[in-house]
């Protein structure tokens, strides 16, 4: 993606975000954008407060799958990440505080293995992002989560636990599971280019 683009939807998330958090209403999408945010992509907006030299997550919601365009996809995840259930609603006196991240997602792909084992070998680690599925319960992990589990086995378990299965589900009958890889855009690091 150009830097202009990576810019664009810096800005445009930012002012969806401070638009919402200010008047809870919902910006429109401009009539001028970059033609590749026509494309269906999934993505997602990871927010994180600045405190003193470190940034602590403030919410991370997303929607994996391409099932409309990106800017549309975009636009509502970040205003989902201003009210992920793990936190307070954001509040306008965090927003000067606040970092953006998003992950603009590839069509997640189905792992094929006859045993369960062999997907350890298709997994790529602080690359591939996983989605585990088993009957109505689904996790999934962005790549970005390696940095904390850098183990597959580890990685697996963690999956497993946050879509509410047991811990090795992912060896299981029934299980799937699906590889996705991401490309990250943050603002903090725009501003450094």
């Amino acid at each position: 993606m150009k830097v202009e683009t990576k810019r664009f939807l810096i800005k445009f998330v930012r002012d969806v975000i401070e638009n919402f958090v200010k008047s809870e209403t919902i910006l429109d999408i401009p009539k001028n954008y970059p033609e590749e945010l026509k494309l269906k992509r999934g993505v997602f907006v990871t927010l994180y407060k600045k405190e003193k030299d470190e940034e602590a997550l403030r919410g991370c919601i997303g929607l994996p799958y391409p099932t409309q365009s990106l800017i549309q996809n975009l636009r509502e995840a970040a205003i989902g990440a201003t009210q992920d259930p793990r936190f307070e609603k954001l509040k306008e006196e965090e927003l000067e505080d606040l970092v953006i991240e998003i992950s603009v997602l590839n069509e997640p792909k189905k792992i094929e293995v006859k045993k369960p084992e062999q997907c350890l070998s298709k997994i790529e680690c602080h690359k591939d992002g996983l989605i585990i599925k088993k009957g109505l319960r689904s996790g999934l992990f962005l790549p970005q989560v390696w940095e904390q589990l850098p183990d597959k086995r580890e990685f697996l378990l963690n999956l497993c636990l946050k879509a509410g299965l047991s811990p090795h589900e992912w060896k299981s009958d029934g299980t799937i599971l699906y590889k996705f890889q991401v490309e990250v855009i943050r603002e903090s690091e725009l501003d450094k280019s």
